[in-house]
């Protein structure tokens, strides 16, 4: 089987390990790297002798079959409109766009033009999360009851995005993801601390039909770094915690009991109390996964399991909290949000 030809567009904090990645992969071949930065052309030229590193986004697109877009989320939309348009299999950082009426757009063309769409989410892709899906799907956990995530950490300020829409898309994703649904009703509040109309700690509520909550807190001002997600069901709990080098996953065989019959409110409840269980995952890079998932999307050979579609659900999630904090918190539901 003949290596895909791959160009990335974007080549800075996260789009460089896409380039990384796809040069050490061996279904693919890295024909181009197109980034606006002299500084970081110089230094791809050095790593990569043999690839086409450039400005100019023709030269790139001409010598590939697939496009990785790991620009600015401003540039999102219209470099997705020109691989789609040219016919080349997408794979575009999040956030997908950062408007619904631009994915929906990008979601409807690429299905018009049969062109394959993966929107990186990348958490999907974790092993850890791949075992949760698994374990809810499986009844491993009983209903599910509500969840909630911390992505917080003291790192980079971003001055074209606020923490809702840099950290949002991972824990979005998820949330949907497992279970298995969009959300009826966000809201969210937030400041900005340290630029003006950009929030720097968001805190997120969403509502699904079934009655499971989801909760979430970003920050990119905080003592902590913390990448946890908590996901509480009827028979077990189970912590997802990816600071952690090994114990990726904590499984609590705790909850609250029923009897069947009792004699007065008082007995109704029970604590149950059992074991904390460690299952192993496997040491798998998600950047990795996901790569080796476009490839296989880029050739026919998967659906996408991040497609456009998943990408529209998570704007109009994102799109519904930006409402919500403008609005100083008000529930939004889904239905009724501004298609910002």
């Amino acid at each position: 089987m003949s290596r895909l030809k791959v160009a990335v567009l974007g080549a800075g904090a996260w789009g460089r390990n896409h380039v990384r990645t796809l040069a050490a992969l061996s279904g693919s071949q890295l024909v181009a790297v197109c980034d606006l930065s002299p500084t970081r052309r110089e230094d791809l030229k050095r790593q990569y002798p043999g690839v086409l590193v450039t400005d100019n986004l023709e030269a790139a697109l001409r010598e590939a079959e697939a496009v990785v877009i790991a620009t600015s989320a401003g540039s999102h939309a219209e470099l997705c409109r020109v691989a789609i348009e040219r016919r080349l299999p997408v794979l575009v950082e999040k956030p997908f766009t950062l408007s619904v009426a631009d994915a929906e757009e990008i979601a409807a063309r690429a299905e018009a033009l049969s062109v394959p769409v993966v929107v990186g989410h990348l958490l999907l892709f974790h092993p850890a999360v791949e075992r949760l899906r698994a374990m809810l799907a499986g009844g491993e956990l009983g209903r599910l009851y509500y969840l909630y995530g911390q992505r917080v950490n003291l790192g980079q300020v971003r001055p074209d995005e606020n923490a809702l829409w840099s950290f949002g898309p991972h824990d979005v994703s998820v949330a949907l993801h497992l279970v298995d649904a969009p959300p009826v009703r966000v809201a969210a509040q937030g400041h900005s601390y340290l630029q003006p109309g950009i929030e720097d700690v968001v805190f997120l509520t969403m509502e699904f039909e079934s009655g499971v909550m989801a909760h979430v807190q970003m920050s990119w001002l905080d003592p902590h770094k913390e990448r946890r997600l908590t996901v509480v069901g009827s028979q077990r709990m189970v912590v997802f915690d990816d600071m952690q080098p090994r114990e990726k996953l904590k499984v609590y065989d705790k909850g609250v009991d029923r009897p069947p019959d009792y004699a007065s409110y008082g007995e109704s409840l029970s604590i149950r109390e059992g074991d904390i269980f460690l299952p192993r995952i496997p040491n798998v890079e998600p950047l990795t996964a996901e790569l080796k998932h476009f490839l296989a999307v880029a050739r026919g050979e998967q659906p996408p399991r991040s497609g456009p579609e998943n990408g529209v659900e998570v704007v109009r999630v994102l799109a519904a909290a930006t409402q919500s904090l403008a609005e100083g918190g008000r529930p939004v539901s889904l239905h009724a949000a501004k298609a910002v």
